[in-house]
């Protein structure tokens, strides 16, 4: 089952509070109304748990990047980004348990409509030369030459320095 979360700062609030509670549905809608009792003062009933049900949304994972890791950047220019997120998902069907990847970030370039950066994250270069080195990468590598326009640059960055909030 896939992991939501709810967050206080999406829910209407005089207190501004920042909670977040992330986890299985009925794990979330168990803490949530707990927190909303004890810190909000809402009633326990059926008007908390629907709204606290409507607002939960797909947890995002959270991005691990710490140095010494390693990001590489894929940049292209292509009209059909749907047809990439379909080879994208056969590749993460074909690698299944063997993906030293991460996570990715795609980024959409604001003034060269078409243009993308793609980032990947691993946790060092020698992880992501075995994914590199991986059979379902190589047909990835090939489709995505041919759905681009002039092929992807890559990019091979080692992570020197990260810097948190």
């Amino acid at each position: 089952m896939a992991r939501m979360m709810v967050d206080c700062r999406t829910m209407p609030s005089e207190s501004n509070c920042s909670l977040t509670i992330a986890g299985e549905p009925d794990e979330v809608l168990r803490a949530a109304v707990a927190h909303a009792v004890d810190v909000h003062g809402h009633t326990d009933d059926e008007e908390l748990r629907d709204g606290i049900r409507a607002g939960m949304t797909p947890a995002a994972e959270q991005l691990e990047v710490a140095e010494g890791g390693f990001v590489q950047v894929i940049e292209f220019e292509a009209d059909d980004l749907g047809r990439f997120r379909e080879i994208e998902a056969e590749w993460l069907e074909g690698i299944g348990d063997a993906r030293t990847a991460m996570w990715s970030v795609m980024t959409v370039d604001r003034e060269r409509p078409g243009h993308y950066v793609q980032f990947v994250g691993f946790p060092d270069y020698e992880a992501a030369m075995r994914n590199s080195k991986h059979p379902a990468t190589q047909r990835i590598a090939e489709q995505l030459a041919g759905l681009t326009r002039g092929g992807p640059t890559f990019r091979n960055l080692d992570v020197s320095q990260v810097m948190a909030p």
